[in-house]
């Protein structure tokens, strides 16, 4: 594909340390900060496009993920997908959710509502975390051609470290908003703080 990043090994290494509670994953710093916001201003202009790339991608290496997607599952044609207004929509929706991000990236505490938000919404659409960081792998993979010799190194890291940071927050909510609801199914008297604890 191009793509440094596409080789299974690397995607591998970006979702096992996707794979670290909010607690490990670190916010950028704020020269990763800056470098983000100056490139998410070439990206912007293409955000359609980079949004089609992305779920193409996804799609294309790691098929499971369509299993997530109801109008997507059957779909076997890339080109139908590249062509598709839902996938568009839906690309535009994942963007639109990475814009607030980069917007909130120095308002720690509302980009961390933000996120843990969307994880709990992601519980609502049978939408599992592990594919989380699927998303930021190929998102990092249709936005280099688009930033060409501004892309670099630092700018990857940058990147990798504000997808960490988002994906963990989202796994976090997915946890939360899980337990929230296992814990709404229990009868009354099966719920820890309904027990009679009196001998």
């Amino acid at each position: 594909m191009g793509c440094a990043i596409s080789g299974l090994a690397a995607k591998a290494e970006f979702g096992e340390r996707n794979t670290e509670d909010a607690a490990a994953a670190t916010h950028p710093s704020e020269d990763q900060i800056q470098m983000i916001k100056e490139s998410w201003k070439v990206i912007r202009d293409d955000i359609a496009k980079v949004g089609i790339i992305m779920f193409v991608r996804l799609f294309e290496t790691h098929p499971e993920c369509k299993d997530v997607f109801f109008l997507f599952r059957d779909v076997e044609d890339l080109e139908r997908l590249r062509t598709s207004r839902e996938l568009r929509a839906h690309g535009l929706r994942v963007m639109s959710f990475i814009e607030k991000s980069v917007a909130r990236l120095d308002q720690l505490e509302r980009l961390d509502a933000l996120a843990l938000e969307l994880g709990k919404s992601h519980y609502h659409y049978n939408a599992p975390p592990k594919y989380y960081s699927y998303v930021g792998a190929e998102f990092i993979c249709a936005v280099q051609p688009i930033l060409k010799e501004r892309w670099t190194a630092e700018l990857e890291e940058a990147w990798k470290t504000m997808f960490q940071y988002v994906t963990s927050l989202m796994k976090q909510g997915y946890q939360e908003e899980s337990i929230r609801q296992r814990h709404l199914t229990l009868s009354p008297k099966d719920r820890p703080e309904k027990r009679n604890t009196a001998l």
